[in-house]
């Protein structure tokens, strides 16, 4: 009789906690070129989440899909792992607040600014962030121009060659260009305006290329260790960093108090903005260790072999527990 009660009273507690597993929504796709790349984050997530705790379903979100916005309605929280429009921008993070549902990662504006790496470099310039010289260009005011050539040659006489040439609103991987000569300039520019209506032209720096990774909760805040990023390609294109022509070296071999002072960094900046969730700051240590932002990810990537995880497990801890920091901190 006491063995049953016992059995009765497990077998309660066990369908209990099946019934309040809070429903996850890993949503990803979007509208960037990195829409796959989102799907492999968004298969990471679904592998590092405590399947005692929660139950997931992957919604893939393509356009204004009315079926997949509903969808996820029904979800207690949303796990946004879009990297790009609409879910690194603040677009959906403006319908999930209109229906009160809790998500992962920065609020409108926070999300807004990163997107724009322009506006956000300049932003924390002001707050003493030491950033790369660049001008920024618009496709209407591109197509205006009667001679690009002769523009072209005026940003590469103000900014300097080598240089950067990139989409200001998606990610670097796609219609990012090193440019080494004024020829190449026009062809870059329109290239990258391919991914987006804005274009950063950025003065090259040479240095040590590292990111660091933080969350913050309610009552913890956790600097990851710093991951160096070394590649023999031009820049840390899209081959190396999805194809593995990369060597990344976590914990990056830099001084301590280096260390220390970019993970200082990092929580200042999260502070700034006002981030949430987990973000990743990709920096350049140039002569005499001096650091250098590039630029500021907001939904960083999550597959078992992205910087993140790599991080995570370098700290000694378990991804699943930093994920599940996440979500319950949002109840």
């Amino acid at each position: 009789m006491q063995i049953c009660f016992f059995f009765c009273i497990f077998a309660t507690a066990k369908i209990f906690t099946q019934m309040t597993k809070r429903r996850i929504a890993i949503v990803a796709g979007g509208d960037s070129s990195e829409h796959d790349v989102s799907l492999r984050s968004a298969a990471g997530i679904m592998s590092f989440l405590d399947k005692d705790r929660y139950e997931a379903e992957i919604i893939e979100l393509k356009g204004a899909d009315k079926q997949a916005l509903n969808k996820i309605t029904e979800f207690d929280f949303a796990y946004i792992t879009i990297h790009g429009t609409p879910g690194e921008n603040g677009l959906l993070q403006g319908y999930l607040e209109m229906m009160h549902i809790p998500y992962s990662c920065c609020n409108v504006l926070a999300a807004a600014l990163t997107f724009n790496k322009f506006a956000c470099n300049h932003y924390l310039q002001d707050f003493g962030i030491r950033i790369s010289k660049s001008i920024l260009l618009r496709k209407q005011d591109w197509q205006r121009i009667q001679n690009p050539e002769a523009k072209a040659t005026e940003i590469i006489d103000e900014i300097g060659l080598p240089c950067f040439i990139k989409s200001n609103v998606g990610g670097s991987s796609f219609g990012c260009t090193k440019v080494k000569t004024k020829e190449q300039a026009v062809p870059a520019i329109e290239r990258a305006f391919e991914e987006g209506d804005e274009v950063i032209c950025e003065q090259f720096m040479k240095g040590t290329e590292i990111t660091c990774g933080v969350y913050k909760t309610q009552n913890k805040e956790v600097a990851f260790p710093i991951t160096e990023v070394v590649t023999g390609n031009e820049f840390f294109d899209y081959n190396a960093k999805y194809n593995g022509e990369v060597q990344e070296i976590t914990p990056a071999r830099i001084p301590d108090d280096v260390r220390d002072k970019v993970q200082e960094t990092t929580k200042r900046i999260y502070d700034i903005i006002g981030c949430q969730g987990i973000i990743r700051v990709d920096y350049i240590l140039t002569d005499g260790w001096t650091i250098n932002l590039l630029e500021v990810n907001t939904t960083p990537g999550m597959t078992a072999t992205s910087f993140i995880p790599q991080q995570v497990r370098a700290a000694g801890l378990d991804i699943k527990d930093v994920l599940t920091d996440i979500i319950e901190n949002k109840f």
